[in-house]
């Protein structure tokens, strides 16, 4: 016999995952689809109840977004422009009555190469707080996210909130898609660009990109090239010929590998100068 548990304190749900394995259910818009017509065969922990988990609040050294936390709280959030690419991601995350009740923790524990809450965050460097009735843990981002839905919870842990150092949190942001159709589409591609510009020139940059290899990845030599060069003209050139080894594409249904790759060099250089102010960052299918 299956076990259904709805715990109202943090505390209480952190004992349960302590005794026993289990489910959990946040938003539930991956977890019931991909349970399908199967019966359930897992204790089902809903964390719908922990109102702790929810909302984003400002720290001295911090940017805390709870677990439970929708896309559309992000949203609607008050945030520096740092997270513009945030918000711009929570927007492409399905439709809008998915992005009210789907959860930023979700998306990143579903770990989908495509999910794109994934590189907005790596951009800003976030770090996963983990919790288990023992202890707490901070891991980055990149070292949660294992691989095609694998992460790094450990039994009975579960993700209590994402945290965004005040230091990542400056600078302006953009977000790119790319997709087979406008709304409602699994990314081909995507890239998140986070820059700060000093005397005329980019003394920063954070370039991550999705649905390109098993995971996210920053692009460390894009990041480079970027560094130190002075905003004009031919930045999209910097871009377009720094190396991009961290990719490795698969092809499938949505676009081949040499498609993938060639539209990620791309819409990285779209998606910097929208983080410049110098166009929409906006692509059509």
């Amino acid at each position: 016999m299956i076990r259904y548990a709805k715990p109202t304190t943090v505390d209480e749900a952190l004992a349960l995952l302590g005794e026993d394995r289990w489910r959990i259910l946040a938003g539930g818009t991956d977890f019931y689809p991909a349970q399908g017509a199967k019966p359930f065969r897992d204790n089902v922990l809903d964390i719908n109840g922990l109102t702790a988990l929810r909302g984003v609040a400002e720290t001295n050294d911090h940017w805390r977004i709870g677990a439970r936390t929708t896309w559309t709280d992000i949203v609607r959030h008050p945030l520096p422009a740092a997270f513009d690419a945030l918000k711009a991601a929570a927007r492409e995350v399905g439709s809008v009555q998915i992005q009210n009740v789907a959860s930023v923790a979700g998306n990143l524990c579903n770990a989908s190469p495509a999910a794109d809450g994934v590189p907005a965050l790596m951009v800003l460097e976030a770090e996963v707080e983990l919790r288990s009735a023992k202890a707490i843990r901070h891991l980055p981002l990149g070292d949660f996210i294992l691989g095609n839905r694998r992460t790094a919870l450990q039994p009975g842990e579960m993700v209590t909130a994402i945290r965004v150092p005040k230091r990542s949190a400056v600078g302006t942001s953009a977000f790119v898609k790319l997709g087979a159709r406008r709304y409602l589409v699994i990314s081909i591609a995507m890239v998140a660009a986070r820059l700060v510009v000093e005397d005329g020139a980019v003394a920063d940059a954070a370039i991550a990109v999705g649905a390109c290899s098993a995971v996210a990845r920053r692009l460390t030599g894009v990041e480079a090239a970027l560094r130190g060069c002075p905003i004009n003209e031919a930045l999209a050139d910097a871009v377009l010929s720094a190396p991009i080894d961290e990719l490795s594409p698969i092809g499938d249904v949505r676009g081949s590998a040499e498609y993938r790759e060639h539209a990620a060099r791309e819409i990285v250089a779209r998606a910097v100068r929208a983080a410049l102010g110098q166009d929409s960052g906006k692509v059509a299918a």
